[in-house]
């Protein structure tokens, strides 16, 4: 790739941040401002600050991998996730058009109500069922509508070794409590970051090159599991492995564990067209599951006042 590419990414602290700027280091010059560094851009609730740091990167390619991702929270606090998740990546979307660079950006299954148990498609319209979803499908239909260059990748229950996220939550409360419940009626398929940003690296490459391929694609692991299933995996995998694995598990329906924010039952994507265009073959959600946990480090001392249920995030 021409090293005179530049990057702009957003959002290189978070999950798929950090694994995109190890992705990404090969294909330019990339750029990640961050909210520690005082850098405009830092702030995703900072409009002005975005269209700054565009304008004086002046990017080739624009990367969002910044979120509001608190799905619970998001309904006291709509407006600051309206903010980050439609309006920010709208602002980054119109200067791409104005720039005439790429736009790249992230979307949630949470666009989906969750009906039914077929696996969603780009085609099937969004029916968000909280502020969250709302929030990211109306920052989807912005980013479309603003920059014609644009690659919405969507994507579910992302994990990583770092961070926080389901996968660290359950390894870490089997070594502190004596049983979890964990619901078994929510479905989808556990998308390590790691292999999001090998994606986008790939597609983006392809992007470039071709501008014809442009739009929303779905990109998730292989296969299908509910929450119970996850967590029975990973703790089999870590208690083979020697972890101080003490808790049972026990299945549960999403009412034993009601939440401020409704989540979809159905969140499997499928990746067809993804996998068509440009050529990939995604692996099993098991597998990046395997790799994730021979990354993280062994879960430290107790701490009692940990939630007990098993909702995610995002």
């Amino acid at each position: 790739m021409d090293g005179s590419l530049k990057i702009l990414l957003f959002g290189k602290s978070g999950q798929v941040g950090r694994e995109l700027l190890r992705s990404l280091a090969s294909q330019g010059q990339l750029i990640a401002p961050g909210r520690l560094d005082r850098q405009p851009g830092g702030d995703l609730a900072d409009l002005d600050g975005i269209a700054r740091a565009i304008a004086s990167v002046r990017p080739q390619v624009i990367v969002n991998a910044a979120a509001y991702t608190a799905v619970d929270r998001a309904e006291s606090e709509g407006a600051l996730c309206h903010t980050i998740n439609a309006l920010a990546p709208q602002v980054m979307a119109e200067q791409a058009r104005r720039a005439g660079a790429w736009m790249v950006h992230f979307s949630s299954d949470y666009v989906f109500d969750g009906s039914g148990s077929r696996a969603w498609s780009e085609e099937d319209t969004p029916a968000p069922i909280n502020v969250y979803g709302k929030s990211k499908a109306e920052g989807d239909r912005r980013v479309a509508a603003a920059c014609p260059r644009h690659l919405i990748l969507r994507t579910s229950w992302v994990y990583a070794a770092h961070g926080g996220n389901f996968l660290k939550t359950m390894l870490r409360l089997a070594q502190e409590r004596d049983r979890l419940s964990v619901v078994d009626d929510q479905w989808g398929a556990p998308t390590p970051a790691e292999l999001i940003a090998d994606v986008t690296a790939q597609v983006l490459r392809a992007a470039l090159a071709r501008e014809g391929l442009a739009g929303l694609y779905n990109v998730a692991a292989k296969g299908e599991t509910n929450w119970y299933g996850y967590a029975r995996f990973a703790l089999d995998l870590a208690s083979a492995a020697g972890w101080p694995v003490k808790a049972s598990l026990q299945a549960v329906p999403t009412s034993a564990y009601p939440a401020i924010a409704p989540r979809p039952h159905n969140s499997r994507l499928n990746t067809q067209k993804l996998e068509k265009t440009f050529g990939l073959q995604l692996p099993p959600w098991q597998q990046g599951v395997e790799r994730a946990l021979a990354g993280i480090s062994r879960p430290a001392a107790a701490t009692p006042a940990a939630s007990e249920a098993g909702f995610p995030q995002d």
